[in-house]
């Protein structure tokens, strides 16, 4: 098994400055703020990462100052996906990889492809990607679901390696996890079900809120991953009041804002997304504060 991408691995987010370009700084603070509270691996270029705001030269840059700006030379996962096909076979063999050790690929969005039109799109990207794939199934985001008889197919192929699973499907979850190779990974992709996947056989979790609670975030994990599922419970339930305030206004504009009340980054987003209200800022100042006294 692919034990690099095993426990708690964080969706980066992407640091503005109030005035909209990459901060450097920040991001430096946030790799040594989510290395010293324990995570496993890097996500960057993910959904939370803003990937669909950020240009290919930010792209190339946030992706260097990360491989090189690591302090515990943690594993990188890269986000690369989309919907047209061809174009994203000529990305993948275009681009500089170096210093990534897998890619996380979303399903083709908006388009809507049949479950084989899934399965032949994820075959024609493993093959031409240099780096092992975990496929990222998201439906509330591209409005079609990658079943699990589809994603047992695709377990078959060789430089797939796991998928993370967004589809809060635990029946499905349970269908991957029982008929899956041995070697491949199931990975939460939702926050708060990251204990239910783990206790179906999953092998950690994909998460937002490990930007800002990554020593909570690894507590839960951890004991889950070794059966203590008492204290692993106690991590959860500490969480359950922030997580819907990281999402009220679109992600990540909640993480962002509790990054901002540590003092890692502003809360600046681009545009469709704004920053959050002053009401949500409110809510996410309380409870953040609550959680530092225990995280």
């Amino acid at each position: 098994m692919n034990t690099k991408f095993t426990g708690v691995g964080v969706a980066l987010v992407t640091p503005f400055t109030a005035k909209g370009e990459v901060d450097y700084d920040a991001l430096d603070r946030l790799l040594r703020h989510t290395a010293e509270g324990g995570v496993d691996y890097y996500v960057v270029h993910g959904t939370t990462g803003e990937s669909v705001t950020t240009t290919v030269a930010e792209k190339a840059e946030v992706l260097r100052f990360v491989r090189e700006n690591n302090p515990h030379k943690l594993p990188i996962m890269y986000g690369l996906g989309g919907n047209n096909t061809p174009a994203l076979l000529k990305k993948v063999k275009e681009m500089d990889l170096e210093g990534v050790d897998a890619i996380l690929s979303v399903s083709p969005y908006y388009n809507l492809p049949t479950q084989e039109g899934l399965y032949q799109h994820y075959k024609a990207f493993s093959e031409a990607s240099p780096v092992p794939v975990m496929l990222y199934n998201v439906p509330t985001r591209t409005a079609r679901n990658l079943n699990a008889e589809t994603t047992l197919r695709l377990a078959e192929l060789p430089n797939i390696i796991g998928v993370k699973e967004a589809s809060g499907n635990l029946v499905q979850c349970a269908e991957i996890a029982s008929h899956k190779p041995q070697d491949f990974l199931l990975i939460s992709g939702d926050d708060m079900l990251t204990i239910p996947i783990i206790s179906l056989g999953g092998k950690g979790i994909i998460s937002v809120l490990a930007n800002a609670l990554p020593t909570l975030f690894q507590t839960m994990t951890r004991n889950a991953l070794k059966g203590d599922f008492d204290t692993a419970r106690q991590a959860l339930f500490a969480l359950l009041e922030l997580n819907p305030y990281i999402y009220e206004e679109g992600n990540p504009v909640g993480v962002k804002q509790a990054l901002k009340c540590l003092g890692i980054c502003e809360n600046s987003v681009r545009l469709p997304l704004v920053p959050a209200s002053s009401k949500l800022c409110e809510k996410i100042e309380a409870t953040v504060q609550k959680l530092k006294a225990i995280a």
